[in-house]
């Protein structure tokens, strides 16, 4: 019998989910993603607001980071879309919710899920207890990496064109994987159709961190070695830079959280806005 958590989406899919939620019901306009859809497919509890891990005051930095490169994320496909590129693939997809929110540009795409077998099989379940279902463009890719299974031939297999351009993003997973780990996908998509865009954020090592949100990225980090999946790399701009360009990327871009900051929270009276050197992104191209 497989285990029940095997099933069930990531604690932490689930917990940026609900961050993405808390973002609309506990921040003033202007938001920078709306994001009722996670909240629905999550359906926590009734009191999930008041879990420590949802207090307001202490996670408004980390739900800050959490949109800003979600918005970030889906600025670039929709730029991406507009200059013709037709394949989305979301590494890691957990609870993302673009082809529910976004259904006007990602049905102009084939958008392709790469998830665990038994957290996608759940998803899908919720899509279609929630009437969403899931359309032809949207194609539910399972890959058991720990099984070994090669996620680009799964890819191939779902309709997945490697000789066409394609969007590529992996955002909240590469903290979990090994420097190799990282360095075989970032040579992968590389090798990918001319035109390929990936987008990877990466964690700074914790003392470079902003002094007020490193407790939380060190609490952060103890949850993750406690619950068997550790934090276990970490980069900074010019190392992630470095690997980009070995993995025979043509052009890569560090998009730091002050960059986002400026684009996305400007103006805002009320602190909102990522902490620097935390969770930043890497653009590349291929």
């Amino acid at each position: 019998m497989p285990d029940q958590s095997d099933l069930l989406p990531d604690s932490t899919a689930v917990r940026v989910a609900l961050w993405r939620a808390l973002h609309v019901e506990a921040d003033p306009p202007p938001h920078v993603l709306e994001d009722r859809v996670g909240l629905a497919l999550a359906a926590p509890d009734a009191g999930w607001r008041e879990r420590p891990d949802m207090n307001p005051d202490f996670t408004k930095a980390f739900r800050a980071s959490i949109v800003g490169r979600a918005r970030f994320i889906e600025d670039l496909v929709a730029e991406q879309a507009g200059q013709g590129v037709g394949q989305y693939v979301i590494l890691g997809a957990g609870l993302d919710t673009f082809a529910q929110r976004q259904p006007e540009i990602a049905s102009h795409l084939r958008v392709f899920e790469v998830d665990r077998p038994g957290p996608q099989a759940w998803k899908r379940g919720r899509l279609v207890d929630l009437g969403f279902g899931v359309p032809d463009w949207l194609r539910l890719v399972p890959v058991d990496f720990e099984a070994g299974d090669a996620w680009l031939q799964k890819l191939a297999a779902a309709g997945f064109d490697a000789a066409r351009p394609a969007v590529v993003v992996s955002t909240g997973v590469s903290m979990y994987l090994s420097r190799e780990a990282i360095m075989a996908t970032l040579r992968q998509v590389a090798a990918l159709a001319r035109g390929s865009t990936f987008a990877m954020s990466f964690l700074l090592p914790l003392e470079m961190a902003d002094p007020e949100v490193r407790p939380g990225l060190e609490r952060a980090a103890q949850g993750a070695r406690a619950s068997g999946t550790p934090f276990i790399s970490f980069f900074t701009p010019q190392e992630m830079l470095a690997l980009a360009r070995e993995a025979g990327f043509r052009q890569a871009r560090h998009v730091s959280a002050a960059m986002l900051a400026e684009r996305y929270f400007g103006g805002r009276t009320d602190g909102l806005r990522p902490p620097n050197n935390a969770e930043e992104l890497l653009v590349a191209t291929a």
